[in-house]
């Protein structure tokens, strides 16, 4: 195990053991005296730096603009992948931006601490229950209304779908602020959204065109993910040439990683690129994207297309792509055919 990693796991021991007894979210909303109150500016606290994190955040921010239409919202976020995402949310007023790797940047990290000190809110979102940073933040900062994020069981027997990463959080908002006044909201949840321009898309569209050279639509697929996660050449090689053969009237091209490998060998026409957006942008002009639980898997799902997730390890429950069409599978029970039964559906 190197260093860093032995340090992150004593960090995140020690937060734990600080943070396990912040926030009971609900105590404080019962303060209705039968006015709506004001919410204005608002604070999303989700510091981590991964980009799936940050996208999976999006639903969270839609729900917000969505209740409060003319609000501020400030970020506290870890690393600069959230300007890339957030770029489109005209609401975002402030990223306040933790560095990546603390230790090498302590005093700047220890100032952006105090930065959340510098406002006063309305509402304070802690935008994951398990971030023992993120419940810190939510404490630290000056707001009249706090959500920790802390579990509420009637909502969870209420929501099938209470699990998900993306959805607990803002059926939690509900039921919150339902407390504090507001009437009862039962829309279907926000999905993921980087909120592409008309020219950006236009720029996908071009760039998918010159890989394809053709007017056929297009299977995207991603080959890499961290660790255990990660599918072998051999598993992604025979999904490959099924998917040829089942769809000879689709291009299918590959989406390469930021190590620029391919378990593929690199024998479908690829896109290297380590700009966020313009990635989304050509998948947002293809017809499904197919992958396993990785962050750009997350990226497809916020350009409102298709996505076919596939786990093994981790909870798709939790992390599954979900709306568009998008299907998950747990590949330790299910196969082959099932797969392209459902890429097959998801095409028409």
């Amino acid at each position: 195990m190197k260093v860093s990693k032995k340090i992150n796991s004593f960090r995140r021991q020690v937060m734990n053991s600080l943070t396990k007894n912040i926030g009971n979210s609900y105590p404080a909303a019962h303060l209705n005296s039968g006015v709506i109150p004001e919410i204005n500016r608002i604070l999303i606290s989700r510091p981590n730096h991964r980009l799936g994190n940050q996208l999976l955040t999006t639903p969270l921010v839609q729900e917000i603009i969505d209740t409060f239409p003319n609000c501020k919202i400030d970020l506290f976020v870890k690393g600069g992948v959230a300007n890339a995402v957030f770029e489109n949310y005209e609401n975002i007023d402030r990223v306040i931006q933790l560095p990546k790797k603390p230790f090498s940047h302590l005093i700047k990290y220890i100032f952006k601490w105090f930065a959340l000190k510098k406002r006063s809110y309305d509402l304070v979102i802690n935008g994951d229950k398990d971030s023992s940073s993120g419940k810190l933040a939510t404490q630290l900062a000056k707001g009249k209304f706090k959500l920790f994020g802390d579990i509420n069981e009637a909502i969870q027997n209420e929501y099938d779908d209470y699990e998900h990463i993306s959805k607990y959080p803002i059926y939690n908002l509900r039921e919150y602020l339902s407390l504090i006044g507001f009437p009862k909201n039962n829309k279907p949840v926000p999905t993921l959204n980087i909120k592409l321009s008309e020219q950006e898309l236009a720029q996908g569209k071009t760039v998918l065109k010159e890989l394809v050279h053709n007017e056929k639509p297009t299977i995207c697929i991603y080959t890499n993910a961290t660790g255990d996660k990660c599918y072998d050449e051999l598993w992604w090689t025979q999904l490959y040439k099924r998917l040829l053969e089942e769809f000879p009237e689709y291009n299918v091209i590959e989406l390469l990683p930021i190590e620029n490998i391919s378990r593929i060998n690199f024998v479908a026409p690829n896109l290297y690129s380590k700009d966020v957006r313009e990635m989304c942008a050509l998948l947002a002009n293809t017809a499904v994207f197919i992958t396993a639980d990785n962050g750009v898997m997350h990226l497809a799902s916020a350009a409102q297309i298709p996505v076919v997730g596939f786990f093994k390890i981790t909870n798709l429950e939790k992390y599954g792509p979900y709306g568009n069409k998008s299907l998950a599978y747990n590949t330790n029970e299910s196969n082959l055919k099932d797969w392209l039964k459902g890429i097959h559906n998801i095409l028409g």
